[in-house]
Parts: structure tokens; C-alpha cells; sequence
């Protein structure tokens, strides 16, 4: 018999959209590399989702079959029925998936399945970890902010008293406190998967820039794109910038109108969404990678880009002002004045150095397996303090 320490955690990871939806951006990639890790790394790791895949779009079955067994996970998928997560078969399902875990790893905040899920723990007596991917944090550009305030309260009710909200940075750990201050919060941050070997283009007379990532409006591309303008007008550099990731087609339109508006058609290139082979390509390929958020909780295509040996400028909208202090990139304001002078800045830098520096950050600090262990650890943790409440409540009565 195996000792209890040797056990397998059985988690239950339930998430509003998961691989291959790369359309939502950093939560399904995320929930992804975290069920893979936790995976190798033992954990007996269930995942309870949605097929949807962009608004009016579901996943089709190849791409589903592909991942429902894939990596020692295993995936079920529910039909989405209305709005980005709203199914009734992931309702009727959730009560059987929760009397199988050990641990409830709940993705998002603001979805169908948050508080069903809330619930379903709390009545089914299992500890949740919450990983709410940023959805917490606001910006000037948040929307219903007085609704998401109710819905946060309502969360609260609900929620087991076993519960730790997993955040990834510092940054968002000072914001989420402010709000809840009564919370378990955890501090993990994403891994990234480190390439073993890179073919990366040596630098030539033009500076490339690249920007990866799902396009919406916190993403401060318009900043950018502003930036971009003012380097022209100064005729301070050459310069490209290639803007990979796709969005609401009404805001893709928009981008490609203020590059027109801006003059930029010769400078900036909308390649759509990359990945796998063609993102590292785009990696190493690109000098200097820009985030330019409003905000973040962690800014993963940051960590990518240095995995792939590329410098960085990071905005003090993302987490990310070690940068500076590690030389593999710039923190600055995410106004255009500042990227654009940060922009000349890093040019008279030695760009391929800084990246290297940068990727052997990523390998030491930010590797998946390191997070997984964490996780695991985590969730241990939470079912001793568990069953040590169960036990004390026992005795008291």
C-alpha cells in the first residue's frame, strides 16, 4: 500500500474554454501547460470545459479528440449552448466530476462555471484553488465593473472555506488583497516551455519589433501603433513591427485603419494568430518583443518571448519590472512618447546579450515543472488543513 504522501492528488481542473481554443488568449494555454505539468508530474488530473471557441464558434471533434487524452489528462467537453460558456451539460456533469476530486482547480472568474462550481465544492466538501487569470484586476478601461462587484460578492458566499486564490504575481496579489482581504492567496507564477535549441536570425539594419497576443484593448496596442508613429516622424530608426493574434473582427478593423491613418503600411505587417513552429519562427526572428498591457496579471508572451532569446519592453502595466534589474529588457509607461523613446533606447543596447541573460532566467525561475511541484504542494496543503478542520469539527461535536 502506498503511503498517503505517495497518493496521487485527483485534480479536477473545470475551465470556461481549454486547448485548442487559442482564441481566448493566455487562459486556455495556461490551464493547458498546467494540466500537462501537474500531469507528468503525478497528478491524476481530470478537466471539465466548454467547446467553445470564439463567440458563435465551437470547437469541431477532430480538434476536441485530439486533446481529450493527450498528456495523461483527460478532457471532457461540453456543449457551449448560449453566450461564451453558458452549458447545461457541464452543469449536469460538474456534481459526479467533484465527488471524484480530491482537489477543485477552478480557471476564470467571470463565467458560467465559476459559481455552480463555488457551490458544488462547497456542498461536496472539496477545496478549491481559484485561478481567476487576471479577471480580477481593473483598469480605466474595465467594464460592469458594478456587476463583476456583485458577482465577486456572490462568489464569496458560496466558496468553500478550503479555498486559495492562485495569482501569479506580485502585482496581482497587492490588487486582489485590496478587494479580499479575508482571502488564502497563493503566489505561483506561470512556467513557460523553454525551446532546447533556437535558430535565431542574427540582428540586421532594421530594428523588428514583434507584439504576440490576443488583440483587445488592454492590450495598449493602439499605444503602440502611436509609438511607432513618432519614431517615423523622428526618422530615428528603421524599423518594423509585426503584430501576431487575432480578436473581434470589429477591433482588428479598427487596428488596421489607425495603421493606415498612421501612415505605418510599410512599417507594420497584421499577420494573425501563430503557433507552435510558426511562433518560435516569429521569436526568433524579432529583435525586441513589446507588451504595452494597461494591465496584466502576468503577461505570458513577456516569459515566451525571453525563453526565445528575444529582449523585451514591458510595460509597468505588466509584472514584469525585473526585466531591468536581470538586463534582458525595459520596463516603461505604456504611453507612446515613453515606448517610442524606450524603443531608441534598447536600439543602442546589446539586444542579443539581453536575451540571452533573459533565457536563462526563464530556465532557472519559470520552467513548468518548477510550477507544477508548486501546485502539487499546494494542494496537498489545502487537503491537510481539510481534513484537519473535518477532524476538529468532529471532535467539537
Amino acid at each position: 500500500m502506498k503511503a498517503p504522501s505517495e497518493i496521487a492528488v485527483r485534480a479536477l481542473h473545470v475551465t470556461p474554454s481549454f486547448a485548442p481554443a487559442w482564441c481566448y488568449g493566455g487562459l486556455p494555454e495556461s490551464a493547458y501547460q498546467f494540466a500537462r505539468h501537474l500531469a507528468l508530474a503525478g497528478a491524476a488530473v481530470r478537466v471539465l470545459t466548454t467547446d467553445a471557441n470564439g463567440w458563435g464558434q465551437r470547437l469541431d471533434a477532430a480538434s476536441m479528440a485530439a486533446y481529450a487524452h493527450r498528456d495523461g489528462i483527460e478532457v471532457r467537453y461540453c456543449a457551449r449552448v448560449a453566450r461564451q460558456s453558458v452549458s447545461l451539460e457541464l452543469l449536469g456533469a460538474l456534481a459526479e466530476q467533484v465527488r471524484w476530486a480530491d482537489v477543485v482547480h477552478l480557471h476564470a472568474a467571470y463565467s458560467f462555471p465559476t459559481i455552480p462550481t463555488l457551490l458544488a465544492a462547497r456542498l461536496l466538501k472539496r477545496p478549491v484553488v481559484w485561478t481567476p487569470h487576471g479577471a480580477l484586476q481593473r483598469w480605466s478601461g474595465s467594464r460592469r465593473v458594478g456587476v463583476k462587484s456583485l458577482w465577486e460578492k456572490v462568489c464569496i458566499a458560496v466558496a468553500s472555506r478550503e479555498l486559495a486564490l492562485h495569482l501569479t504575481s506580485e502585482d496581482e496579489v497587492a490588487e486582489t488583497r485590496a478587494r479580499f482581504p479575508r482571502a488564502n492567496i497563493e503566489l505561483i507564477p506561470n512556467g513557460v516551455e523553454i525551446p532546447p535549441t533556437l535558430n535565431r536570425e542574427p540582428r540586421g539594419a532594421q530594428l523588428r519589433l514583434g507584439f504576440v497576443g490576443r488583440l483587445d484593448p488592454k492590450k495598449g496596442i493602439e499605444n503602440l501603433l502611436a509609438a511607432c508613429r513618432i519614431l517615423k516622424e523622428r526618422g530615428a530608426l528603421d524599423f518594423t513591427l509585426s503584430i501576431a493574434g487575432s480578436g473581434p473582427s470589429e477591433y482588428e478593423a479598427r487596428l488596421r485603419g489607425e495603421i493606415e491613418r498612421l501612415g505605418l503600411g510599410d512599417q507594420v505587417t497584421m499577420i494573425g494568430d501563430i503557433r507552435g513552429d510558426e511562433k518560435q519562427r516569429m521569436f526568433e526572428r524579432t529583435d525586441v518583443v513589446v507588451a504595452p498591457s494597461f494591465t496584466e496579471n502576468f503577461a505570458i508572451v513577456v516569459a515566451e518571448a525571453l525563453a526565445h532569446g528575444a529582449a523585451v519592453i514591458a510595460s509597468t502595466g505588466t509584472p514584469w519590472k525585473e526585466v531591468e534589474r536581470v538586463g534582458c529588457g525595459l520596463w516603461v509607461a505604456n504611453d507612446p512618447a515613453s515606448v517610442a523613446d524606450a524603443i531608441i533606447k534598447i536600439n543602442t543596447m546589446p539586444i542579443a546579450e539581453m536575451g540571452e541573460r533573459g533565457r536563462r532566467w526563464m530556465a532557472t525561475d519559470f520552467s513548468w515543472e518548477k510550477c507544477a511541484l508548486e501546485m502539487i504542494a499546494l494542494y496537498k496543503n489545502l487537503l491537510t488543513q481539510s481534513g484537519e478542520r473535518r477532524l476538529a469539527t468532529a471532535h467539537q461535536t
